[in-house]
């Protein structure tokens, strides 16, 4: 790979330009040179290890855009609106615009300036994104969340499997796929899902070294969320499964003179927005929330996540957990398990696999529901409002949302998260043509100059605006100032498109028969099989007490080859040990072999021990019995369960 020293020195240049900082993380300039040789890369860096960075800086170190797919509209909204701020051009096209507005960006990718183009993967088998596509001058195909594309994946979307479909019109062009989340039988499934060729990748260990895991088995897990938070000074989030408990446990800390409040996607667009913008200022010193919360919120003083419930896999735990310490200070994540969670994560298996008339029945209401015809609506994009959905359908909630998952897992739908799209105006008119008509139109004269006043790149593109604004300055109603729009629209002068905040549901195939559907018996047995896989890791995370909580961390995500950290809630027992890490290994061994004839008496087997002194070996001993290391049967020691760690 090329070291030019001036390609590295412009690469640096940018990066100080552009995001302030005068040097690169560890490898991101290696994926950043590797993209730029040409070759397909893998980068697999841990949660806030800097992955965007690795493909916005070759976007703008060469000449073209690059296209990013990613399936989070709100992580593609907010890197679009910090781009901007940052003198960077780029726009997003995703669920919830309308044909037109993405008739104009696309033309903007070709002939203007624009040097990002993020995707929602469902856009990818649009004929339209296609053709355009294939005119743009592609530098770079960026595949964030690479994981998505596997179906050994935690959170896989089948819509990702049309990504390496657009590489044909795009030859030539380098593939990125960055993730933070993927184990070894996924690594090596990104590569062959995206065809890659002659690639390299990059990995930098997911160990978090000021991080402290910590389990805390707890029946009273209120009472021990407020002594954590009371022990814990500085920022924090607390993760629920449910919008109902983020409330709660909210006014919980709350009455308890802890300053909390609570977010979810069911909030207005205006209050999310309030309640991120308190915390990330630091006026708010909690926040209690689903896992709609996190995703490309950078907050790098975050020093505890607890998790009052289990989440669905160590994926999800880990991506979660590591939102503390960011700034590489000492930070705290910590799991509240109790005994009842195992019955709850059975319960939460049961629902996630609906059988399959369940499933056909919820289709058949969906499809009702957007009053769609038999073989029609491929690509066609709803707004859904799962509430309504569920109570004009009278479906259980949970249920439903399985089913509707199950569907969006075969390729049937795709559903996306709520994601507030302001009111957006473009002027369709040349600027001699408008002119006429505000000569023609002395009544709505006044308001058109407002407009082109207030607001730049009307001609160009979707401007967003602000309906209020617009009337406090024309000392109008926001509903006169609504009714001009539209009657600009009317006439053919403007696109007006309203604001909107709700999720979106688009069908990837053509409306079907719903007896006709077709649910893989196969698939569905696989995706229980794994489900059932992941859950039993996480179960056993929580559970056990005998292996320091990072290894067991590491080595689900494939680093065999690494030592415990010391400062985990097991490591801190076991440093009352007061042994080496080769005294430890020595009595381990010891004990194997004292062992391998039989069961021995307690006392007998401290008094045989040489590897330590006696009074470490009886405290190593007990505590080995404590942490089901040894098992014991009547009076006798007779199991060394050493292997099992």
């Amino acid at each position: 790979m090329s070291t030019d020293p001036h390609l590295s020195q412009h690469l640096k240049s940018l990066l100080i330009k552009h995001w302030g900082h005068s040097t690169f993380r560890p490898i991101q300039e290696d994926i950043i040179l590797s993209v730029i040789a040409g070759k397909d890369t893998l980068a697999l860096l841990p949660t806030g290890g800097g992955k965007s960075i690795c493909y916005q800086v070759p976007a703008i170190a060469q000449e073209g855009l690059c296209i990013v797919v990613s399936p989070l509209i709100a992580l593609m909204k907010d890197q679009v609106a910090n781009l901007r701020q940052r003198g960077i051009n780029a726009i997003a096209i995703m669920s919830g615009m309308n044909k037109y507005e993405i008739d104009v960006a696309l033309d903007n990718c070709v002939y203007g300036k624009v040097k990002l183009l993020y995707l929602s993967p469902e856009r990818l088998a649009s004929e339209l994104v296609q053709t355009r596509i294939s005119k743009m001058n592609v530098n770079l195909l960026a595949v964030d969340e690479a994981h998505c594309i596997s179906q050994w994946g935690y959170d896989f979307r089948p819509s990702y499997m049309q990504i390496s479909a657009l590489r044909k019109f795009i030859p030539g062009v380098p593939v990125l796929a960055v993730t933070a989340t993927a184990t070894a039988d996924v690594q090596q499934d990104i590569i062959e899902k995206l065809e890659f060729t002659n690639h390299k990748l990059y990995k930098r260990s997911f160990e978090r070294k000021n991080l402290s895991y910590v389990v805390l088995h707890e029946e009273n897990k209120m009472e021990r969320l407020i002594q954590v938070i009371n022990g814990v000074k500085g920022s924090g989030i607390v993760y629920v499964r449910s919008r109902r408990r983020t409330r709660e446990i909210a006014e919980y800390l709350q009455a308890r003179g802890i300053s909390a409040s609570y977010y979810h996607a069911g909030l207005t667009a205006d209050l999310r927005t309030q309640r991120q913008e308190q915390w990330m200022s630091g006026h708010t010193r909690i926040i209690c929330c689903t896992n709609a919360f996190g995703m490309g919120i950078d907050k790098p003083n975050v020093r505890v996540v607890v998790h009052i419930e289990l989440p669905d896999n160590l994926e999800s735990y880990f991506q979660e957990a590591g939102r503390a310490g960011r700034d590489e200070k000492k930070a705290y994540s910590v799991l509240l398990y109790s005994k009842s969670d195992n019955l709850e994560m059975e319960h939460r298996y049961e629902v996630n696999f609906p059988p399959l008339a369940e499933i056909r029945s919820v289709y058949q209401s969906v499809a009702n529901y957007c009053k769609l015809a038999q073989g029609a609506g491929l690509g066609a994009a709803f707004d859904f409002d799962m509430s309504e959905f569920c109570s004009v359908y009278k479906h259980n909630s949970l249920k439903a949302y399985s089913c509707l998952h199950t569907l969006e897992l075969e390729g049937v739908i795709a559903l996306t998260e709520a994601v507030f799209l302001p009111s957006r105006v473009h002027f369709t008119v040349r600027l001699e043509d408008l002119y006429r008509f505000q000569v023609d139109h002395p009544a709505i004269d006044p308001f058109i100059k407002l407009m082109l006043r207030s607001y730049e790149g009307l001609f160009d593109d979707f401007v967003r605006i602000s309906e209020s604004e617009l009337a406090q300055r024309s000392k109008k109603t926001p509903q006169a100032v609504m009714q001009m729009l539209a009657e600009l629209e009317q006439l053919g002068i403007i696109k007006y498109l309203p604001q909107k905040d709700v999720p979106q549901l688009v069908f990837l195939q053509p409306r079907l028969n719903a007896k006709s559907l077709n649910i893989s018996a196969q698939n569905l047995h696989a995706r229980k099989q794994r489900y059932l896989e992941r859950m039993k890791k996480l179960l056993s995370y929580a559970s056990r007490t005998d292996k320091c909580r990072s290894s067991m961390l590491l080595d689900y995500f494939g680093e065999h080859d690494n030592f415990r950290c010391g400062v985990c809630d097991v490591c801190i027992e076991r440093n009352k040990l007061e042994l080496s890490e080769i005294e430890y290994g020595r009595l381990v061994e010891e004990i194997d072999t004292l062992l391998a004839d039989g069961g021995i008496p307690y006392d007998t087997l401290v008094k045989k021990i040489s590897a330590v002194k006696s009074e470490k070996a009886l405290r190593a001993v007990r505590w080995l019995i404590d942490n089901k290391q040894l098992l014991c049967s009547s009076e006798l020691i007779i199991t060394p369960a050493f292997h099992e760690a």
